[in-house]
C-alpha cells in the first residue's frame, strides 16, 4: 500500500511543477532556517567579493525542508547555471566523470541523496572537489593508464537525509555544512501566506494557523495541504477560508489536528487496542495494520516518535500517554507507557523484533 500523498515528505512527479512555482528564488524570500540562511548568505557574499566560485555546500535534514530550493538559490545568487543529479543515478565512476567533464566554469552541481552514490564515484569525487581534477583510467590490467583531466572550478551542493552515512573524507571536503530543522507553526504560516498570495487564495489568519498546525513542520506538506484546501474551496464555492472551513477540508482528506493521516492512526489504534500499548515487534505491528514493515518504519514511525506518541524500546514499540489521549482512549495502569521509566523511548535505536 502506498504512502499517503498528503503527508508524505517526498513529492510525486506530477506535483513538482506546482512546487517549483512556489519555491522562493532568493535568500531574502526563503522562510525559516535563520541560522543556515545567514551563514550561507555570508559564504556566498564572500565568494562574490573574492570573485571566486563558492565553497562546496552540504545540506542535511529530513525531506521537504528546502534543500533543493537552497541549491537553486545558491545558483541564482551566484548567477551560475545549475546542474541537477542524484546519488542513486551515479552508480559508476564513469557516470560521474561524464557529468564533471561537461561542467562549465562556476557552474553549480546539485547532487541529491549524495549518501547513496556508489563507492568508486565517491572516491573520484574526492579529487574533483579538492583539486578540480579527475583521473580517467583507459585500458585494463597491466596496460591500464590514468589520464588526468582538469576541471573548471565549480561548486558542489550535496543534499542528504542521512548525514551519518556519508564517509568522513567526503564530508570533510565540504566548505560549509548546514543542517535544516523542522519548521515552527509560525514559520509555516509565513510559507503559507506567500504561497496563498501566489495562488490568489483568500485565507484569514486562523485558516493559515489551522493548516500550518497539521503540516508536520514541513513546508512541502504545508503547500500540499494548501492546494487541497484550495480545491475544496473551489468545489464548495467558498470565497474566503477560515479555520472551520480549513479544518473541514483537511478532515475530509483524513489529516487530523496533529497532522496524523490514516496510516499513523491505524498504527496507534492497533498498538493501543490490539496489543494493550505494547511492547510489540515491528513486523507484528505491520501485519496488524496490513502494511509492509518498511512502510511502517520509514513512513509512520519517524513522525509518531517525534511527536511523543510512540516509543521504540529494546523490547519493541510502545504507545506513550499522548497516543492514548489523542485517540480518546483510557490508558490502562498496566500499559508500558503509564510510568515515566517505561515510557522512555530510545531515539535512533531499532527495537528488537520479538515476534516469536
Amino acid at each position: 500500500m502506498m504512502e499517503s500523498p498528503l503527508t508524505a515528505a517526498t513529492s510525486e512527479p506530477d506535483e513538482r511543477v506546482l512546487e517549483a512555482a512556489l519555491r522562493p528564488k532568493n535568500l531574502h524570500d526563503f522562510v525559516g532556517q535563520h541560522r543556515v540562511r545567514e551563514q550561507l548568505s555570508l559564504v556566498l557574499e564572500a565568494s562574490k567579493i573574492r570573485e571566486r566560485t563558492a565553497d562546496h555546500v552540504l545540506l542535511s535534514g529530513p525531506p521537504g525542508l528546502g534543500k533543493t530550493t537552497l541549491a537553486m538559490i545558491i545558483a541564482a545568487e551566484m548567477s551560475a547555471p545549475l546542474r541537477i543529479s542524484s546519488g542513486p543515478a551515479i552508480q559508476h565512476a564513469g557516470d560521474l566523470a561524464a557529468i564533471l567533464s561537461s561542467l562549465s566554469e562556476g557552474e553549480v552541481l546539485f547532487l541529491d541523496e549524495i549518501h547513496r552514490m556508489s563507492r568508486p564515484a565517491e572516491e573520484m569525487l574526492y579529487m574533483a572537489m579538492e583539486d578540480f581534477r579527475v583521473d580517467i583510467v583507459v585500458g585494463k590490467g597491466a596496460g591500464a593508464t590514468a589520464i588526468p583531466l582538469e576541471l573548471p572550478p565549480f561548486t558542489l551542493v550535496g543534499a542528504t537525509t542521512r548525514a551519518g552515512l556519508l564517509p568522513g573524507p567526503l564530508r570533510d571536503r565540504f566548505g560549509f555544512t548546514g543542517h535544516l530543522e523542522f519548521y515552527s507553526v509560525e514559520e509555516l504560516e509565513l510559507v503559507l501566506r506567500r504561497s496563498a498570495m501566489l495562488m490568489d487564495l483568500r485565507i484569514n489568519s486562523a485558516g493559515f494557523t489551522e493548516i500550518a498546525s497539521r503540516s508536520r513542520g514541513t513546508p512541502r506538506i504545508a503547500n500540499r495541504l494548501l492546494r487541497r484546501v484550495r480545491d475544496w474551496s473551489l468545489v464548495h464555492n467558498v470565497e474566503q477560508i477560515d479555520a472551520r472551513l480549513a479544518s473541514a477540508a483537511l478532515d475530509m482528506y483524513e489529516v487530523d489536528s496533529r497532522g496524523l493521516d490514516r496510516l499513523d492512526r491505524q498504527v496507534l489504534q492497533a498498538l493501543c487496542t490490539k496489543f494493550g500499548g505494547g511492547p510489540v515487534g515491528l513486523s507484528t505491528l505491520a501485519i496488524a495494520v496490513g502494511e509492509e514493515t518498511e512502510t511502517v518504519e520509514t513512513v509512520a514511525e519517524p513522525y509518531l516518535v517525534r511527536e511523543g506518541l510512540l516509543g521504540r524500546t529494546p523490547r519493541g514499540r510502545i504507545a506513550l500517554p499522548d497516543a492514548w489521549a489523542h485517540l480518546g482512549l483510557a490508558m490502562p495502569q498496566s500499559a508500558p507507557g503509564s510510568t515515566p521509566a517505561a515510557a522512555q523511548a530510545i531515539p535512533g535505536q531499532d527495537a528488537l523484533d520479538l515476534d516469536e
